[in-house]
């Protein structure tokens, strides 16, 4: 472990001990670390957050610079105590912004096509048929990949046929119901994972090489593999991510809703629920997520407006 991982370690022991949960904290910071430990440098530089925050990885558009370098100025600001060289960048170099990437919606066919990726790309068969099982159920439930790696053994209730979610975004747990198909998948990789891996170091459900919980990262890094691989948003303006899976299903549903003829409106609250939303507006933002949607939802409007009043 460098001196810079140490201090990260320290840093993000210390603000979780205070009640931070620093999701984005612990997600990016590892990678800015490394790329401090890459260029040779002992401590933070506005020059090195900048080109860091700014790099050729990150989608053109979006408010990743804006997040990745508020990360950054964080952990400056704790760095700065200890090493006085340390530079804070100023948080108007990269406006955040609320700017929100356009998702992409995934077809049946190339989820398939990257659950069987997953599973037959993958080497090891312990990390293959996880990351199958992680992909499809996020596909079928619309759990953050956050709120999936952290899933332990204990949440999934076989009988009842759901997943207590503990851990979410806005720290209230929930129960979220599956379908008996995606609790025999769940059920089929707890047996593979307890043969193939039967002294784990954590209680969690899913369970890296290392025998602990896997890490976002490492989660984000081997989804972009396996799309590549399976030549999924090939030629998509944007990559597609694996949180474009939840995209996905909310989409879907509303869909169906407004095939169905139901009262969308009337409906949101429950998919709101379902997903874990503080409240219903921001499940609103699924209405305008896909052209489908829009121009389902416009000619349900015009069809209404021609009938006679």
């Amino acid at each position: 472990m460098t001196a810079l991982e140490q201090h990260l370690d320290d840093y993000l022991r210390l603000r979780r001990a205070l009640g931070f949960k620093l999701v984005e904290h612990e997600r990016l910071l590892p990678g800015f670390v490394a790329h401090l430990d890459a260029s040779g440098l002992e401590f933070i530089t506005t020059a090195i957050a900048v080109d860091w925050a700014t790099a050729r990885d990150v989608p053109a558009g979006s408010s990743v610079p804006g997040t990745r370098l508020l990360v950054v100025r964080a952990f400056a600001r704790y760095l700065i105590g200890i090493d006085p060289r340390t530079e804070i960048p100023a948080a108007q170099m990269i406006p955040r912004g609320q700017h929100r990437r356009a998702p992409y919606i995934y077809t049946d066919a190339e989820i398939v096509a990257l659950i069987t990726q997953a599973r037959t790309a993958i080497r090891q068969r312990l990390v293959a048929n996880t990351y199958a099982t992680l992909i499809g159920l996020i596909a079928a439930t619309g759990m953050r990949i956050g709120e999936a790696i952290s899933l332990d053994r204990c949440d999934v209730d076989w009988d009842a046929g759901t997943l207590c979610v503990r851990r979410t975004k806005f720290n209230k747990s929930r129960f979220v119901p599956v379908h008996h198909t995606t609790l025999a998948a769940l059920e089929q990789h707890a047996q593979l994972r307890d043969r193939l891996c039967p002294e784990p170091l954590e209680s969690s459900f899913f369970v890296s090489l290392r025998r602990k919980r896997l890490q976002d990262g490492a989660a984000h890094a081997t989804f972009r593999r396996v799309c590549l691989a399976a030549g999924v948003g090939a030629g998509s303006p944007f990559p597609p991510r694996i949180h474009d899976l939840r995209h996905t299903l909310a989409v879907r549903t509303l869909l169906d809703w407004y095939r169905q003829g139901l009262d969308v409106h009337a409906q949101l609250p429950v998919l709101s629920t379902y997903l874990g939303h503080l409240r219903p507006a921001d499940t609103y933002y699924y209405l305008s997520a896909a052209p489908e949607l829009l121009a389902h939802a416009a000619g349900m409007l015009e069809a209404h407006q021609e009938e006679p009043s």
